[in-house]
Order: C-alpha cells, then sequence, then structure tokens
C-alpha cells in the first residue's frame, strides 16, 4: 500500500503571498497537533512579491476524527495571519469520479484497468456515455454504466440529467475522449474539477482527421495533454504533457495507435496527480508537486 493511502495521513495543500515564516508556522503547527511530517514540497512565483505554493503530507492518529477541529486550527492560526488558502485532505478517503466517454474506448478502458489494479487512488461512481456502445465493457469491470443520448435538440436536456447524476456524488469530472463540448452552464453548474485529454497538434490540426493532416504534412512528434476544463476551449490549465518519436514511415492508422498510447499515459498521470492533491491551479497555468 501507497503511504499516502494509509489511515491517519492527512494532506495540507496551501497556497498564499510568498512571505517570511510560513514553512516554520506549518511545521510547528503541525508537530504542535501531533503530527509528523512524511513529505513537504514548496514552490515560490518570485523571491519578492510571489505566491507560495507548498504540499504537506503528515500522519497524525486519529486524524479522520479530528479534521473538522484540525480544520478550523490552520483557519485560526495560519489562514488568516498568512492570507493563506488551503486544502486539507484524509488521503484514506478517495476522491469519487465520475468518467465521461464516447465511443473511442482506449482512455476509459486504461483507467477503469488502472482502478482495478489500485493504480489510481479514487472511486470510479459512474461512466457516462452518449452512446451504449461501451457499455457491456464497463459493466465487466463492476461500474455504474449511465447512457444519457445527446443531440443538438436535446443538448441542454441532457446536461440537465448529467448534472443531476453527479450533484453530491463526485469530486472530479474526467472527459476520456468524450467527443461532447460542454456549455458554459454546465460548467458553472457542476462544482468539481473537469479534466480533459487530447491530442497536442492543437491548434494546428483543428478538427476531424487531425493524424491524417499530420501524416500529410510530416510531424514527427505524437502527443497529448490533459488539461483542466474552462470556457476557452482546449485552453484550461495543463496539467500533464508527453510526446513520443514517429517517422515517414509510419502510416495513419500507426499514428493514430501512437496517439493513443500517448492519450492513456498522459491521462493516467494527470488524473492520479490531481487525486492525489499534487495539482493547484495558479491563474491560467499548475503547479504540480
Amino acid at each position: 500500500m501507497n503511504t499516502e493511502q494509509r489511515p491517519d495521513i492527512a494532506r495540507l495543500v496551501i497556497s498564499c503571498p510568498d512571505q517570511h515564516g510560513i514553512v516554520a508556522a506549518v511545521s510547528e503547527l503541525i508537530a504542535e497537533l501531533g503530527g509528523n511530517i512524511i513529505t513537504l514540497d514548496q514552490y515560490s512565483t518570485g523571491v519578492e512579491d510571489g505566491q507560495f505554493f507548498q504540499r504537506t503530507v503528515f500522519h497524525l492518529p486519529g486524524f479522520a476524527q479530528r479534521r473538522d477541529e484540525i480544520r478550523q486550527t490552520v483557519e485560526e492560526r495560519l489562514g488568516q495571519r498568512f492570507s493563506m488558502e488551503f486544502q486539507l485532505t484524509d488521503a484514506a478517503e478517495p476522491k469519487r469520479v465520475a468518467i465521461f466517454a464516447s465511443k473511442t474506448d482506449h482512455c476509459l478502458l486504461d483507467l477503469l484497468w488502472r482502478h482495478r489494479r489500485g493504480d489510481l487512488p479514487m472511486d470510479i461512481s459512474m461512466v457516462v456515455s452518449n452512446h451504449p456502445d461501451l457499455e457491456d465493457d464497463v459493466r465487466r469491470f463492476g461500474i455504474d454504466f449511465q447512457h444519457v443520448p445527446v443531440d443538438r435538440d436535446n443538448k441542454s436536456a441532457a446536461e440537465v440529467e448529467h448534472l443531476s447524476l453527479l450533484r453530491g456524488n463526485v469530486d472530479l469530472v474526467v472527459l476520456a475522449r468524450y467527443m461532447q463540448i460542454l456549455s458554459p452552464n454546465f460548467l458553472d453548474q457542476v462544482g468539481v474539477p473537469i479534466i480533459n485529454i487530447h491530442h497536442s497538434f492543437l491548434p494546428a490540426f483543428i478538427g476531424a482527421g487531425p493524424y491524417q493532416k499530420a501524416k500529410d504534412r510530416g510531424v514527427k512528434l505524437i502527443g497529448a495533454t490533459a488539461h483542466y476544463v474552462t470556457e476557452d476551449l482546449d485552453e484550461g490549465p495543463i496539467i500533464e504533457q508527453d510526446v513520443i518519436r514517429v517517422s515517414h514511415a509510419d502510416d495513419v492508422a500507426q499514428l493514430t495507435r501512437f496517439g493513443a498510447d500517448v492519450e492513456r499515459a498522459v491521462l493516467s498521470r494527470a488524473v492520479k496527480w490531481h487525486c492525489e492533491d499534487r495539482v493547484i491551479r495558479h491563474g491560467g497555468t499548475t503547479i504540480v508537486f
């Protein structure tokens, strides 16, 4: 078992204006509460007038029972003093995740497989799809499958159904090659982060058939990008990216297979890091510990 998945392990993730004494104050308070720091990562955007970020993992017996008390203490002792935003989580409580997919299965099945192996610290609450094609595959993993058809005439009604399924039941939505654009209204109401995956040809090869367009242009790198979803299509803060080299001898089918491999790896890393509270959003970018 990963150390962070054991009982009585807490994560404290903070963001505040950089100033003297933050690390010392956090460490002192954790020690005073009876905790022992396991890992501590920090970053500042600048020596002067920078923004400070820190992820601290610590062991504290009875944390689950004391979490509300500890959160209040952190707010009173650190939040007000340092103008600090913070997140305090119990590492033993996996995040509840909904996965949205269409007909393409490689990212979805990879997440389900990694989840079954225990590689992803999350609970998959449901898979939601606008097509029924992947239902049998999903149910073989013992995961609830929800088919919600979407077309131009019923998109708003479909999103109402989506929100009904998600509200209060999930902490994260993952778009595993879900081939629908989410409306600003949905993004306003969903209330949880959304992670998307796509090929990294954007903005060069927009629209259908990107791998054919890439082949026609003689690309030498195939990549993928995982990012948080915002109202600006495919322009949200990036969590993870990767590339592999290809050659003139690779046909479109091979390029597509290479692309699927990279997409699987990049999406699974992004989801894992988010579920482990390693990703902090800062404006249009991210800090990943």
